[in-house]
C-alpha cells in the first residue's frame, strides 16, 4: 500500500554541510498508570526502526518524571514471569537526566549528571512519543515539543488532549453527530462537595439504564482502574478503583454487542482506516480488561467477521471520529456493533498499543501495511509536517 506515498522528508545535515541520517528520540515509561505498558511498547517500535535509515536515542521518563538516558536494549524491554518492565531498570544512572531544549532554534538534547559537565547528545530530528495516559498521551509533551520546535509522531496539543479525556472525547464526538452510548460525569468537587448527590446520580442513572455498570477512570487507558459493577452494594469499591487513578470517573452503561476496533493512518492524501478487527469475549474475564489486553495475552479476530456494509460503515465512522478530533498520524478507534446493528462508538487511542501483537499493527499487516513499515510511513510523516498552528 505504501508504495503509492511519497516517503521523501527533508534530509538533515552536519554543520560542515553534510548530509546525515535523521536521529529519532523514542520516549517511553512516564508518570501515568500505564509506564510499564509504554516501556513494552517502545521496545517494539525500538526493534522495529531501520537503522540504516534512521539514527536511534532511547529515553525514559520514569514513574517520578526524570528523563533518563537508557539503553538501546529492547529485548530488556519485555513482560517477563507476568510483571511488566519500569525505566529504573533500564536507565544508564540514576541521577543523570536528558533535557530537550525549549528553544526552537536549537534541538541540541543535553545530558547532565550532578556534579559532571553536561554533555551534548546531538540534535533529534523527530520524537516518536511512546507515551500512554496522563503527562504523556494527553498533550502535555506534545505541547513541549510545540514550545521546543521538535516534530513528533501523532496527534497535536488539542486531538491528544480530547483523546484522553473520555469524557470530552464523547462531546466532541456528539456534536459531530456520531453516535455514544448512554454515560454519566462524575467530578472531583462534585464527589468532594456532597458525594451522596453524587451516588445518587449514579443511582438513577442505573435506574435508567440497568445493571451492570462500568466505572472507569476518566484519563486513563489499557483499561486499567475499570471495573464492571453488578449492584449498588459493590460501588463503593469501584469508585475507590478508579479514583486511585484519576478524581474525574465516568459511569458506562452496558452496551450489549460486539467490540470492533478498526485503524486509522494519515498518508499524504489524508487518512484511511484498516480492515477491522473483533475483540471476542475472553474466557474467565468479564471483560476486555488489563489483564486479558496484556498478561494473558488475549487475541482479536482480524479482519472481523463483518459484512461488506458494516465494514464499510465501521472504517467510514472511524475515519470521521479522527477528523472530528483534530487527529494526525494514527488512531484507533473502538466500536461496539449493538444487538440491533448500529455502531456505537465507544473511544478512540492516539496511540495505541504499538507491539507487533498489539490490534493497531495488525489491523494494518492485513491492510498490507507491515510492522516495520507502519513505523517508517509514521516516522516520515512526522518529518514532513511542521509544528505550530497547522
Amino acid at each position: 500500500m505504501s508504495s503509492e506515498y511519497s516517503t521523501q522528508s527533508p534530509v538533515p545535515s552536519t554543520p560542515g554541510g553534510e548530509s546525515r541520517k535523521p536521529r529519532v528520540a523514542v520516549v517511553f515509561g512516564g508518570r501515568s498508570s500505564e509506564h510499564g505498558i509504554s516501556v513494552v511498547t517502545a521496545g517494539a517500535v525500538l526493534r522495529a526502526i531501520d537503522r540504516t535509515k534512521y539514527d536511534v536515542l532511547p529515553i525514559g521518563i520514569t514513574r517520578e518524571g526524570r528523563w533518563a538516558l537508557t539503553a538501546d536494549e529492547p529485548e530488556r524491554m519485555a513482560i517477563t514471569d507476568r510483571q511488566v518492565p519500569d525505566v529504573e531498570q533500564l536507565a544508564e544512572s540514576a541521577e543523570g537526566g536528558v533535557v530537550i531544549p525549549v528553544d526552537p532554534s536549537t534541538r541540541e538534547v543535553v545530558y547532565s549528571e550532578p556534579g559532571s559537565v553536561p554533555k551534548a547528545l546531538g540534535e533529534v530530528d523527530v520524537v516518536f512519543p511512546m507515551l500512554h495516559g496522563p503527562y504523556g498521551e494527553d498533550g502535555t509533551l506534545q505541547g513541549l515539543l510545540e514550545l521546543s520546535g521538535t516534530p513528533y509522531v501523532g496527534s497535536g496539543v488539542l486531538a491528544s488532549a480530547v483523546g484522553q479525556d473520555k469524557e470530552y472525547m464523547k462531546r466532541v464526538f456528539t456534536s459531530f453527530g456520531l453516535p455514544v452510548g448512554p454515560y454519566l460525569v462524575i467530578r472531583p468537587r462534585e464527589w468532594e462537595r456532597d458525594e451522596s448527590a453524587a451516588r445518587k446520580r449514579i443511582a438513577e442513572f442505573a435506574g435508567e439504564h440497568g445493571w451492570p455498570l462500568f466505572i472507569k477512570p476518566a484519563r486513563a487507558g489499557s483499561s486499567i482502574g475499570i471495573t464492571k459493577v453488578d449492584s449498588f452494594e459493590d460501588l463503593d469499591e469501584a469508585i475507590e478503583e478508579a479514583q486511585r487513578h484519576d478524581p474525574k470517573i465516568l459511569v458506562e452503561a452496558l452496551l450489549r454487542g460486539r467490540e470492533i476496533e478498526c485503524g486509522v493512518l494519515e498518508f499524504e492524501d489524508g487518512p484511511r482506516a484498516s480492515v477491522p478487527a473483533e475483540i471476542p469475549p475472553v474466557q474467565s474475564h468479564d471483560f476486555y480488561d488489563f489483564e486479558a489486553k496484556y498478561i494473558d495475552s488475549a487475541s482479536g479476530i482480524v479482519p472481523a467477521p463483518l459484512t461488506d456494509e458494516q465494514t464499510a460503515e465501521v472504517q467510514r465512522l472511524a475515519v470521521e471520529a479522527f477528523e472530528a478530533a483534530s487527529c494526525e498520524g494514527l488512531v484507533r478507534a473502538d466500536f461496539f456493533l449493538t444487538e440491533d446493528g448500529k455502531f456505537v462508538i465507544n473511544e478512540i487511542n492516539t496511540m495505541p498499543g504499538f507491539t507487533p501483537i498489539s490490534m493497531y499493527p495488525r489491523m494494518w499487516q492485513e491492510s498490507g501495511v507491515a510492522y516495520q513499515e507502519l513505523v517508517d510511513l509514521l516516522i516520515q510523516a512526522a518529518l514532513r509536517r511542521s509544528t505550530g498552528l497547522r
